[in-house]
């Protein structure tokens, strides 16, 4: 009977030990997770950038002839700090001339639209080492001047377009994409600006 007792109660006693550990390693997870919780950096205040976009076209001595401005504001908050700015013209392009019915009327044509002028694109806004850093994508586009012949009628397209990631110094205007034009020795460029509002 000695045994018997002696046998459930280390029995008991075993089951009550293996309880309180399988309870101690469920409540381990939920401490670890809190102390993760606490570990982690909190996150970077938010601000808002002014952002001044300038395009020059260059001559060959590199002295600007030409230049267009455009100006946004940008977040730093990674939830929100994606922005598009379009600027432009839709320009038609013959693209079919059906024949007049009779000599007396003047064919019939049918276009096609080319859109022409600015693109910006603005993603991922972030602060780094005290200088503001995003991708930007930038394209201008424009219409050849006429080359003198005078049966042309399709339009000649000029393009420059960039995209890339970039890091601006703030309040410093910064040349961010720079290239050789086709039609001259000239060149076009694209200065940022970021002023810092809050």
């Amino acid at each position: 009977m000695r045994k018997i007792s002696t046998i459930c109660c280390l029995l008991l006693l075993t089951l009550s030990v293996g309880q309180k550990t399988i309870a101690q390693d469920a409540a381990k997870p939920k401490e670890s997770s809190k102390a993760q919780e606490e570990a982690k950096p909190p996150a970077p205040p938010v601000h808002y950038y002014h952002l001044d976009f300038v395009f020059q076209e260059l001559d060959a001595n590199g002295k600007p002839v030409n230049s267009r401005s455009y100006a946004t504001i940008v977040t730093t908050d990674r939830s929100d700090s994606n922005v598009d700015l379009r600027t432009g013209s839709r320009v038609p392009i013959v693209s079919a001339e059906n024949p007049a019915a009779s000599g007396t009327e003047k064919p019939e044509m049918q276009f096609q639209y080319i859109d022409i002028g600015v693109r910006i694109n603005i993603r991922n806004a972030h602060e780094f080492d005290g200088q503001l850093a995003l991708h930007l994508s930038a394209q201008i586009s424009s219409l050849a001047e006429a080359s003198g012949a005078a049966d042309r009628t399709d339009p000649v397209i000029r393009e420059n377009s960039w995209d890339s990631p970039v890091l601006i110094p703030v309040g410093k205007p910064t040349v961010v994409f720079s290239s050789d034009t086709l039609e001259s020795k000239g060149r076009m460029q694209l200065v940022v600006t970021a002023a810092l509002l809050q």
